[in-house]
């Protein structure tokens, strides 16, 4: 399987009830909590080089199920009326593994796990995603914010300049005087 993205399967509101502020955000705005879960997994997926499927119920609305591509390894599905996560988790770890993908569902549900276990994909808590990509999160900032963000000062050719070349560089504009 060398070479293959790893896929997650994500259970959406299930890890939005799992993270701490997600829970806290769904509580007056759900559709900005799955925004924020959406990005999060975006910028984790690409940072690590996996695919990423986000489901969410519809399991009590009349709307017609859809999947809304969110680059080329992200996906968020919104289940068909009367069709849980679960139901649909479970068919799509099925059909990845069946496909040699390495698949791990992300769900507290223990049904859930189990079946997941026994179609040969890994199960992975909430809150463990959350610290491995509150960990990514940390990382991108170390590695591609601080090392940009530079004090104000003077920058110089002088400074990037070796002795010898520094001394050769002042004897030649004293020469020209």
């Amino acid at each position: 399987m060398a070479g293959k993205r790893e896929h997650y399967i994500v259970d959406g509101y299930n890890v939005i009830h799992a993270w701490p502020e997600l829970r806290e955000l769904a509580a007056g705005e759900l559709a900005e909590a799955r925004d924020r879960l959406v990005h999060r997994m975006a910028e984790y997926g690409a940072y690590e080089g996996d695919d990423m499927t986000i489901v969410f119920d519809a399991l009590f609305t009349t709307d017609e199920a859809h999947e809304e591509k969110r680059g080329a390894h992200l996906s968020v599905i919104y289940t068909a009326a009367g069709e849980t996560a679960d139901s649909y988790i479970e068919r799509l770890a099925y059909e990845s593994v069946r496909a040699g993908r390495e698949v791990h569902v992300v769900t507290s549900d223990g049904a859930e796990q189990t079946i997941a276990l026994g179609v040969g994909a890994y199960r992975l808590p909430p809150r463990e995603l959350w610290r491995r990509v509150k960990k990514c999160r940390e990382k991108l900032r170390r590695e591609y914010l601080f090392p940009h963000a530079r004090p104000i000062a003077r920058s110089e050719v002088s400074d990037r300049l070796d002795h010898d070349t520094a001394a050769r560089l002042d004897r030649w504009r004293k020469q020209g005087d």
